[in-house]
């Protein structure tokens, strides 16, 4: 069919569909308890195309991408669209009318839902993306992107994810049953980018973020049921490394030792910690709300990656940018099998944990003098530590007294252990129906340039017990 302006048509799906959409929608407040709301403005990105009905214009969701011009609004009516989306063209505005009945479905066969390559500015807002074997939703190697309501389960790898991305909002979202993590940012530095008021559960990792950091903020959003919860991390498989300068601020993370889970390796050896730096330098941990966690309520611990291509900066350089690409350090053959990157300069301050089995909080390394590692902890209302007494060891501000060997975490023995083997992703729980978008019938686009909306970190309280 050939591409034309939706009016009379369009006019009457709006008119039908609103009642529907409003009916079902929240209010403008997009901000857990205890959390500062970001709202629902676009920044600069108000869109001035043309808007594209599926199926009344183009049958296909494919079909309408491609005949898409930049600033056009693709608008999705109701049913299960068994596709998978590539999208190449800048500042598109794809939304569903029906976040819980416009559902991209991969069929246990198709890679990703939608995936965006290279465009610059596309949103992807209130749908439902659901047995992939890749991921739901993907943007690789864009300059501004924002996903919101968007519901992501049961996939083979991400839930929603960004990759070699920058200036990007992910909001107002639900992911699970993803084998690595429902949420992911990676290698990006700075990022530049907001994770605010999303739901993961029953994936492998609640979030990862692999050499992701700078203007990296994870604020308002819950965390539970997963292998393990929030896990910033460092490797050199992907540019960037080392993971730093990540921000996680006033969220809820809670029973993160889900056995009945997918799992990637990395999970499983994650498993029952809530908010857990694995290798990151210089992140800030603050004003979060963390229990029941059979291991650690907020771990500082060593990565080590076999078959690394780099080591740390013997200088400790934290500069180091993504592009260009950064030369070794070191002449891969003499690389040792194993490499181990250290959690250094990690601020820990005014969180509350509860109820966690080998420390409310943690720091450990492996082989390392910790009092020489920069980590801190102050104002945190625990009942537990290791080693012991880690506030007075490790305080923000003054200096440190006591033994960091009392207590300590023993590494070796926690990597060695047995963990329960991954469940299937293709069989984790259906989620429950999830809000709509206000206004999604009658909104205008929104191409998601000005990303990430500003934050006041100031302005976001310790969340209250769910």
């Amino acid at each position: 069919m050939g591409r034309r302006k939706t009016t009379t048509r369009l006019a009457a799906v709006v008119l039908a569909l609103g009642l529907l959409v409003t009916a079902c929608g929240t209010s403008d407040e997009t901000s857990t308890e205890g959390g500062a709301s970001i709202g629902d403005g676009i920044g600069d990105g108000t869109a001035s195309g043309t808007t594209i009905a599926v199926p009344a214009d183009y049958a296909t969701i494919q079909g309408a991408v491609d005949a898409a011009s930049p600033g056009d609004l693709i608008l999705i009516s109701p049913g299960v669209y068994n596709e998978a989306v590539d999208v190449e063209t800048d500042d598109l505005t794809i939304r569903g009318l029906d976040r819980n009945e416009v559902i991209l479905d991969g069929n246990f066969e198709l890679a990703n839902g939608i995936k965006v390559v290279g465009a610059n500015g596309v949103t992807i807002e209130n749908m439902t993306g659901r047995h992939f074997t890749g991921n739901s939703f993907f943007w690789t190697g864009v300059e501004g992107y924002r996903g919101s309501y968007l519901t992501s389960y049961r996939t083979g790898d991400y839930g929603i994810y960004a990759f070699d991305s920058v200036n990007g909002q992910l909001e107002n979202s639900y992911a699970s049953g993803s084998r690595d993590a429902g949420f992911y940012i990676g290698q990006c530095f700075p990022c530049d980018a907001v994770i605010d008021n999303v739901i993961s559960e029953w994936n492998g990792l609640g979030y990862s973020g692999t050499n992701a950091g700078g203007n990296l903020l994870i604020i308002n959003s819950t965390w539970r049921l997963n292998r393990a919860g929030i896990v910033p991390n460092t490797g050199s498989y992907e540019l960037c490394y080392p993971q730093r300068e990540t921000t996680i601020v006033g969220n809820i993370v809670h029973d993160n030792q889900n056995a009945d889970t997918p799992a990637i390796d990395v999970a499983l050896l994650a498993m029952g910690n809530g908010i857990l730096v694995a290798g990151g330098i210089a992140n800030v941990i603050e004003r979060n709300l963390v229990f029941d966690h059979e291991r650690t309520g907020i771990g500082l611990v060593p990565f080590p990656e076999e078959g690394a291509s780099d080591v740390p900066d013997p200088d400790g350089d934290l500069t180091r940018p993504c592009k260009p690409i950064v030369e070794p350090t070191i002449d891969p053959a003499e690389i040792d099998d194993t490499i181990l990157w250290s959690s250094k300069l990690n601020k820990v301050i005014g969180n509350t944990v509860s109820n966690s089995g080998l420390g409310d909080i943690a720091v450990a390394d492996l082989g390392g003098d910790l009092s020489e590692l920069g980590n801190c902890f102050s104002d945190n209302v625990v009942g537990s530590s290791a080693p012991a007494n880690l506030q007075t060891l490790a305080p923000c501000t003054g200096t440190g007294s006591g033994s960091y060997d009392d207590g300590a975490l023993d590494l070796v023995a926690l990597i060695a252990s047995e963990r329960p083997p991954e469940a299937d992703w293709r069989t984790t729980p259906e989620p429950a129906p999830q809000p709509n978008m206000p206004d999604a019938a009658t909104a205008p686009g929104e191409p998601a340039r000005g990303m990430p909306r500003k934050v006041d970190l100031t302005a976001i309280t310790l969340p209250t017990a769910p």
